[in-house]
């Protein structure tokens, strides 16, 4: 107002320090809260085994909500236990998984046949999705984040804790047992190392 009105020349506020933006500390699950995680889908069904297969990979690869979501079945190789993932940019990688989930998508693909023909869905589809609901459509990304929320309610009152903390979860836990950076880096399908750092600064 000064300046404007000409009684002063200098701009004062030009000395003054641009706030810092608050760096927050994203959230991840300790090993064995993954652990306990992991073991709430009721197994004896269907739906239980897909929501355990979905865990294990969320946790196992550090996909995003999207890419899981998207996931067809020609994008699983069960044998080399890898899945061909489509990131941020149209940009294709290959990431691997463990015996375990390996184990928990093999229990689910045999539902998932039986789940379609319950849903009445026809076999001939333009698109196969890996993670289907009980009507045999695809798994939106908003009824994933439900289910994690769910079975993570189920034994914990922590809030916040979303697909996206088991992602961070995956790659700081991959941090702390030696991992290399960059290769956490290629793993979550970051462009820059600095997003992984501030993935992983929590160690």
């Amino acid at each position: 107002y000064l300046r404007r009105e000409g009684l002063l020349e200098d701009d004062p506020g030009a000395l003054v320090g641009t706030p810092k933006r608050e760096q927050k500390i994203p959230a991840h699950l300790a090993v064995d809260e993954v652990v306990k995680l992991l073991e709430m889908p009721d197994v004896s069904t269907p739906l239980g085994r897909r929501d355990r297969a979905i865990l294990e990979l969320f946790y196992a690869s550090g996909l995003r909500r999207s890419e899981l979501a998207g996931l067809d079945l020609s994008d699983v190789n069960l044998k080399g236990r890898m899945v061909r993932v489509l990131g941020k940019g149209g940009k294709q990688r290959l990431v691997p998984f463990n015996t375990s989930t390996a184990t928990a998508l093999r229990a689910y693909l045999r539902d998932r046949e039986a789940i379609l023909a319950g849903a009445g869905a026809g076999l001939v589809r333009d698109e196969d999705p890996v993670f289907i609901n009980y009507r045999g459509g695809r798994l939106t990304v908003r009824s994933i984040d439900r289910l994690v929320q769910r079975h993570m309610v189920s034994w914990s009152s922590r809030l916040g804790v979303s697909p996206h903390a088991l992602r961070h979860s995956f790659a700081t836990h991959l941090l702390q047992r030696g991992a290399d950076l960059r290769a956490i880096q290629e793993l979550l399908g970051h462009a820059r190392l600095s997003t992984t750092q501030r993935y992983t600064h929590v160690n």
